[in-house]
């Protein structure tokens, strides 16, 4: 429904203060313009060739460089020591008869024609997973699940959350909270192991790359060479993080196809010269044969088989930047034929050099005369197999932090172009230590290569899991359909992880050893999170305590704008009732602003402010919900206070406009139904919220259109207004109040009211503005158990202490930063 027409507006004279603003908002009006261009739907239906063949040639770099160098130690870690290459090659055609298989029914089958189809709005990974079955199914434990936020563009179900025809397996999962829990471990793990890869990925790729050099070098300069040669590389590649992957990596797709197209031409020129009959190993029955003889040595051996679908999980954790089709087309038609010729090569090689039984490696069955060249190659594909999981470790984090599941750290966008690129310092550096740690403390790619794919196996085993979820919750096929894929991809995977577990003592202890730490440090963090909501939630104060406040109680308002930041999405929190017990004044303008996250890969910028009014017009306080999707960064405004400042004039405009500026009954608690069953005391005055986002006019003659949105369910908002760009037109932002009644008619009571209000919030703006944010210490209650107390008492306010604040995280200016001391006691 278009809102009727503006009356005739004249710019206020106070609009001069607002300068910098309307430039800043058209700065950020252009920045979320671009972005959003680049969240991955414009790439979801490419309309020709051309472009979806450009998209796969950019692939490469980014999502095949770890898969891609894999030949590099596949069959080096195979052989180490569990089985032994014999004149019969049986060995030698089993391995490659694994290899195949693996690559096939793994990558090719579960990966590209089942996993990349579960995406989240074009995202995928482990979180995109989670997302899908949080919406179709109540079994988060955060609580950003209302039914306000149903209303987002990128909130789409593949069908009724409340269908009649709904699966026991869903009510089974909300009917019991343990399984919540359950379903959270077992993504956090997936997120461990996501980490630990990170780790130990660039380890293995650049270690195994240099170590082409023992072939021109004696044995002992070797080993005083190929590892400091390694560090070097790691540390180079971590220092220039910061610069982004799209500043160090526009060479990175070529380099990868330049690789594949030499392992490619390696491993033909191998089978054509040493074994033309080498195919016939591609059989499953030398998989039997080679089991039959080797028996445990075997099993065992499967640890190091298993390495060559290392990488296979970022085919779907970079989906985002890319197309299905794209990667579809990339690792079908190119990546897995190289990837099987350079396996078939070298074993055609091995079949006809029986002697070289302890110097297996990738080098040696490369041609002398192109050695060098094909190192220096292998070298810099290495380098981006790193670059990519590395920026991956990034997302994830970044992901976990915006669920509540890990410390807050510093996360930087690099790119003004490309959604996700992002770099965190802390992170960083801290992967580098450990990489560097395990190169010189491991020496060796058999125990680097274990411990790497043990955590490779156990992502690819949560991916399985979830997926079958997947195909229940959100894709509504029946369930012996999800059964039937978790048994069948889910007994391979567990075959490949028992062998990998054989190795504990040689390696593998390390990724579980990492992943048990990160995880009692996410459970921790998210545990106290909740804990912390919940006190507020009991804790809050109601709205008529807030409308008493007044001078005949010694209260005073000051100028400026007084922003409390909080957890609540309706009520007043605890800690502004402890700011004013103990500072009795507040500010003119009162602004409670809740940031949340909520399951949706991204929230497009029009619509990421929910605001409304707190109480009467006259009392000048507002509520302002920030939603943020778990992929977005929060930091991706120049300034947060002129971007909170624009959308409260825009919404005092549009809700003057619509003959309201007065209170509503109870529209909030309605939106979030979920905080009303906590308090008794809920917010009686509360007006309804109203999607607020950037408005545009052409010189003052064209109004912005609003489009009103019913719902029909009862516990939504009773109106939710989208402020939508008109297309081609100048982008300018203006807060106007009408002149005098000389010039544009009578004035109403309303336009007379809204102009004071507008330059209240003008006049306070340029008094400054203050940021109200708690300082908590939680404490665990008394006659709670020693795990509790060890937890929070000592864990999470540790955790706390040493990670980003608050304040850092909003980029709230230190002069105007106020810290309100609160305990909370969980």
């Amino acid at each position: 429904m278009l809102s009727p027409s503006f009356p005739e507006l004249k710019s206020y004279p106070a609009d001069l203060l607002l300068k910098d603003s309307i430039l800043n908002t058209d700065r950020r009006s252009t920045y979320a313009t671009r972005m959003d261009l680049n969240y991955g739907k414009c790439w979801k239906s490419p309309k020709d060739c051309k472009t979806l063949l450009l998209l796969a040639y950019q692939s490469l770099g980014v999502v095949y460089g770890d898969l891609s160098i894999s030949p590099l130690y596949v069959y080096k870690s195979t052989f180490a020591e569990d089985i032994q290459h014999s004149e019969t090659n049986e060995e030698i055609y089993g391995v490659l008869s694994f290899v195949f298989w693996t690559l096939t029914l793994l990558p090719l089958f579960k990966y590209v024609f089942i996993v990349l189809r579960a995406d989240d709005n074009g995202e995928g990974g482990t979180f995109a997973l989670y997302s899908l079955i949080c919406r179709h199914a109540k079994v988060s434990l955060l609580p950003n699940r209302q039914a306000a936020d149903e209303a987002l563009s990128t909130y789409k179900l593949e069908h009724h959350p409340e269908s009649k025809n709904s699966p026991k397996i869903k009510m089974l999962l909300e009917k019991h909270k343990p399984l919540h829990t359950a379903l959270l471990v077992l993504v956090l793990l997936g997120t461990c192991m996501v980490i630990g890869d990170g780790l130990l990925t660039p380890a293995i790729s650049v270690f195994s790359a240099v170590s082409g050099l023992e072939l021109s070098m004696s044995k002992d300069h070797h080993q005083y060479a190929v590892v400091p040669i390694t560090c070097f590389i790691l540390v180079c590649l971590f220092a220039l993080q910061h610069w982004g992957t799209h500043r160090v990596g526009f060479l990175f797709a070529p380099i990868v196809l330049i690789w594949l197209l030499c392992i490619s031409a390696v491993g033909l020129y191998n089978i054509l010269h040493w074994n033309p009959y080498v195919y016939k190993a591609l059989s499953p029955y030398y998989m039997f044969k080679f089991l039959r003889k080797t028996r445990i040595g075997g099993w065992m051996s499967l640890g190091g088989i298993l390495l060559c679908i290392t990488g296979a999980e970022a085919m779907f954790a970079d989906l985002g930047h890319f197309s299905y089709a794209a990667i579809q087309i990339a690792f079908t038609f190119l990546v897995y034929p190289a990837l099987i010729l350079a396996y078939m090569g070298q074993a055609a090689y091995l079949s006809k050099h029986h002697q070289i039984i302890h110097e297996i490696d990738f080098y040696i069955s490369v041609p002398q005369s192109v050695r060098w060249p094909v190192l220096v190659v292998a070298i810099l594909a290495s380098v981006v197999g790193s670059q990519a999981i590395i920026s991956g470790t990034f997302s994830i984090i970044n992901q976990s932090q915006s669920l509540g599941c890990f410390p807050r750290v510093k996360v930087i966008h690099t790119s003004d172009k490309i959604h996700g690129q992002i770099y965190i310092p802390e992170i960083n550096w801290i992967l580098m230590i450990l990489c560097v740690a395990v190169t010189i403390g491991f020496r060796d790619t058999k125990r680097i290569g274990n411990a790497s794919g043990l955590a490779v196996m156990a992502v690819m085993l949560v991916t399985t899991c979830l997926t079958s979820l997947v195909i229940v919750l959100c894709w509504n096929k029946p369930p012996i359909l999800a059964f039937l894929f978790l048994l069948f991809f889910g007994s391979i995977e567990l075959l490949y992880f028992s062998a990998s577990l054989t190795k504990f003592t040689e390696g593998a202890w390390l990724p579980i050893l990492l992943a048990l730490f990160l995880m009692t440090v996410m459970f921790v963090w998210h545990y106290a999170t909740i804990k912390k909501y919940e006190f507020d939630l009991h804790n809050k104060v109601s709205l008529e305590w807030l409308l008493a406040l007044g001078p005949t109680l010694g209260i005073a308002r000051v100028p400026g704008i007084g922003v409390v930041f909080t957890d609540l999405i309706s009520g007043i929190p605890a800690n502004f009732s402890r700011f004013v017990t103990n500072l009795p004044a507040f500010h003119q303008i009162l602004v409670f602003v809740c940031l949340k996250s909520v399951p949706v890969p991204h929230v497009p910028h029009a619509e990421r402010y929910l605001v409304g009014r707190v109480g009467p017009a006259e009392h000048r306080s507002y509520r302002c919900i920030v939603r943020y999707g778990y992929r977005d960064v929060h930091q991706d405004v120049d300034s947060f206070e002129s971007e909170l400042v624009d959308r409260l004039a825009e919404f005092i405009h549009y809700d003057w406009h619509k003959g309201q500026g007065s209170v509503n009954s109870n529209d909030i608690d309605r939106a979030y139904g979920d905080d009303r069953s906590h308090h008794s005391n809920r917010s009686s005055s509360e007006c309804r919220l109203a999607v607020i986002g950037p408005t545009y006019e052409m010189d003052g003659s064209l109004d912005p259109e609003s489009v009103s949105i019913e719902f029909s369910s009862v516990e939504s908002l009773t109106e939710v207004t989208e402020m939508e760009p008109i297309r081609g037109l100048e982008k300018k932002v203006r807060f106007a109040v009408p002149s005098d009644s000389s010039e544009v008619g009578e004035v109403t009571e309303a336009q007379v009211r809204w102009r004071e209000e507008v330059a209240d919030l003008l006049a306070a703006r340029q008094s400054g503005i203050a940021f109200i944010i708690g300082h908590s210490h939680v404490r665990a209650k008394q006659g709670s158990s020693i795990i509790k107390r060890v937890a929070i008492n000592f864990g999470y306010n540790f955790l706390r202490r040493n990670c980003r604040g608050p304040d850092v995280a909003l980029k709230v200016p230190p002069v105007s930063l106020l810290e309100v001391g609160m305990v909370y006691v969980v």
